[in-house]
């Protein structure tokens, strides 16, 4: 068609695809670029409205230049093997963002966008090559030649003679394209007796606790994977979590990964998905991402199942002196659902239970997530459960779970889920997914058991701490080292271009264009987190974490500045290439660990501080804040810990992910704000204390169109997670 605008509509309306997003364009209405002048459209002959349509991606290029697909450089050997026949590829899978330039003396020169200047008169026909182009004659559309100092483009459509295709893989389908090794075999590679393993499938096992080392635990090395403030644009840190791990394998080292597992609420809400991404992912991702071994849905029958035996013994005590005044426990639900943040239960008469006010939180935020993942062993899960605070009765004298007599039944309830989950990653290594709090509203670590596990078993362990550094590298060291004696041997922090622009104030649809000076207004978020984890005593490694549209002087210049403020450096690759992405940052950690790990871990606050003293210290030396303020109904709590003798617990800050403020707006370094702790909530059996800022809520929304839209079964395959 000579209408590209009706091409696109086309496509739009038959498949149903987010054409906003792929090709960056305002409402579907303007198209920006035309995919940065390297993609055009076809519509497949016969169409109808009904139909999946496809488009023709037509590139003719010679042999001297790569293709650069969305984070992602495609080999030669990979885009030449075609022979001009006929093919299709799905409109979501492909984003060209440039070209790599070839010299005439062979070298690889820059990435070459449409439209920017061409300092370099050596550069062969890109697309549309003359009759001399080594793939046939075709009218120039879009030509870099000897003759032009600038991109040139002209939009008349028609087809190339040897058209070149390429299906740009999703996660899901490089998850589905990996070969599985059996987690027998998976154990075996790490030592882990293959008769004790619990197997849930061909791939997946759950492991005794009794196989944890305590003194490998204490001689391994932990590496702490962290990133910079997140913005909309994404950071990719559990993907380097992952690849890191893989680079490490590829060096000779045995590593291994511990994350968390993710919750089904963001699957079907934002991410789709949290299980790493390109070829750097846990397998097998459609479980892990789902149902995966049933932890989160114990946590929330054993939540629930104390939600329902304190209703029966508030209706059984209803006419007797042992009724509560105030109740402090809430249900869980594995969703995101704002109707149920808060509601009534009791309704349709006195045989349905006492009318009361209630509400939902999400199941990562339960804080029967909080002790699975806290706890030691068994015993100790019991413990905790027992302690559980339930609320308060009219003599002013707590009530827990202890008091109902159920403890031991709900510790039966989670007796398989305290087990960690052995599963393996895209190149077929070891790695632990065990428990999954949020670091926004709860403490963001996966379980020490789990860590624990993975340091029994590799010389080199990897975990990630939820969101930003402030948030959850803060609540790692704070709550999960202190209470497990654990003390990382390095820290890494990610950060990303587009990223670090949108904190130096470059609006969200030109982040993807290179701007050194808003890249450079972006950094002093990096050097607040670099700050922020030198007073834990950590030695800091940045990563930046490339994507396609990142330039090398960009990359250069972040390399520069962290040479500047003294900590290393380097680019990683991992999403696109895997563990051979992540061989040099993984160089750096070895090197770096050998020549000057870091420090004995240093707390934030001691144990010993006031509540008071622990929220101020921490709003004031990780977030920056010149003071806080306190609601009535916190001040109120803080009172009611301090009578409960319970103000040695660490505290769990509860507040917006995306600013160092409560303002989820302020990117940046966010300067002259006060803090102000809304709520505080009593976690008795976790032993720790979460203050709640600003408007975060326990329990998220879904966004305007949620990523369950995108999520289907086709011919028996799971499409849309990522």
């Amino acid at each position: 068609t000579d209408d590209l605008q009706t091409a696109l509509c086309a496509v739009r309306q038959g498949a149903g695809l987010m054409i906003c997003q792929i090709l960056h364009m305002e409402d579907g209405q303007q198209l920006h670029g035309l995919f940065m002048g390297l993609l055009f459209f076809l519509p497949v002959a016969g169409c109808t409205e009904n139909a999946f349509p496809h488009v023709v991606l037509d590139v003719v290029m010679q042999t001297q230049l790569d293709i650069v697909f969305h984070r992602q450089v495609i080999e030669q050997t990979d885009v030449l093997e075609g022979t001009g026949n006929t093919g299709t590829v799905d409109l979501c899978r492909i984003h060209i963002v440039g070209i790599h330039a070839v010299q005439q003396d062979g070298t690889t020169g820059r990435l070459v966008h449409l439209g920017q200047q061409v300092e370099n008169g050596g550069l062969a026909c890109a697309v549309g090559a003359n009759e001399a182009g080594d793939f046939g004659a075709a009218d120039g559309h879009i030509k870099i030649s000897n003759s032009s100092q600038t991109a040139k483009v002209n939009t008349q459509m028609t087809a190339f003679q040897n058209p070149i295709y390429y299906h740009m893989k999703s996660d899901i389908e490089i998850a589905r394209e990996t070969s599985l090794k059996k987690v027998e075999e998976i154990a075996a590679s790490i030592g882990v007796p293959v008769d004790e393993i619990d197997n849930y499938g061909k791939y997946i096992a759950k492991l005794p606790l009794s196989l944890i080392d305590e003194e490998k635990v204490k001689k391994n090395n932990l590496i702490l994977v962290t990133a910079i403030t997140p913005t909309k644009a994404g950071i990719g840190k559990t993907t380097v979590s992952i690849g890191l791990t893989l680079g490490l394998n590829r060096i000779g080292k045995n590593a291994v990964v511990a994350l968390r597992e993710p919750s089904l609420g963001p699957c079907f809400g934002m991410k789709g998905g949290a299980a790493g991404g390109g070829y750097s992912q846990v397998l097998p991702m459609e479980n892990i991402n789902l149902h995966f071994t049933g932890d989160f849905h114990a946590i929330t029958s054993a939540h629930n199942m104390i939600t329902a035996l304190l209703d029966n013994y508030i209706y059984q005590n209803r006419k007797t002196g042992l009724a509560l005044k105030e109740i402090k426990w809430k249900r869980v639900l594995d969703v995101n659902d704002r109707s149920l943040r808060n509601i009534v239960t009791g309704l349709g008469g006195s045989a349905n239970g006492l009318p009361t006010e209630s509400g939902f939180d999400i199941t990562p935020a339960s804080e029967i997530m909080a002790i699975l993942c806290l706890s030691k062993d068994l015993d100790d899960l019991r413990r905790r459960i027992g302690n559980i605070l339930l609320g308060y009765t009219f003599d002013d004298q707590p009530l827990t779970v202890n008091d109902l007599g159920v403890a031991g039944a709900i510790t039966v309830l989670l007796k398989d889920a305290i087990q960690p989950n052995l599963v393996q990653t895209t190149e077929n290594t070891a790695a632990f997914v065990h428990g999954g709090p949020f670091a926004n509203i709860a403490h963001g670590c996966n379980s020490i058991i789990a860590t624990k596990m993975a340091l029994s078993y590799g010389d080199y362990v990897i975990t990630e701490a939820g969101f930003g550094a402030d948030l959850g590298a803060e609540k790692f060291f704070d709550i999960k080292c202190r209470k497990a004696g654990l003390s990382p041997k390095l820290t890494v922090i990610v950060a990303t271009a587009q990223s670090l622009k949108l904190h130096g104030g470059v609006p969200e649809d030109k982040i993807k264009e290179q701007n050194i000076e808003g890249l450079k207004n972006g950094l002093p978020n990096l050097d607040k987190h670099v700050e922020n984890m030198k007073r834990f005593g950590q030695e800091v490694i940045v990563t930046f974490n490339r994507y396609a549209t990142d330039t090398d002087e960009e990359i250069a210049m972040v390399a520069e500045h962290c040479r500047e403020i003294g900590v290393g450096f380097c680019m990683n690759n991992v999403f696109a290439d895997g563990g051979k992405g992540g061989e040099e940052l993984a160089k750096l950690v070895v090197e770096t660990i050998e020549k000057k790990p870091s420090a004995p871990l240093k707390f934030i606050y001691e144990d010993s501080d006031s509540v008071r003293t622990k929220i101020e210290k921490v709003s004031a030396q990780i977030y920056g804040a010149k003071g806080v303020t306190y609601s009535p109904a916190a001040i109120k709590k803080i009172k009611q810990i301090e009578a409960l003798g319970i103000s040695h617990y660490p505290i769990c800050i509860a507040k917006t992910q995306y600013s160092f403020s409560a303002d989820a707006k302020a990117y940046g370094v966010a300067k002259d704000f006060e803090l102000n702790v809304r709520d505080v909530v009593i976690n008795n059996g976790a032993e720790m204390i979460v203050i709640i800022m600003g408007d975060i809520m326990r329990m998220p929304g879904l966004p305007k169109v949620p990523q369950a839209q995108k999520i289907d079964i086709v011919n028996g395959n799971i499409e849309g997670l990522s």
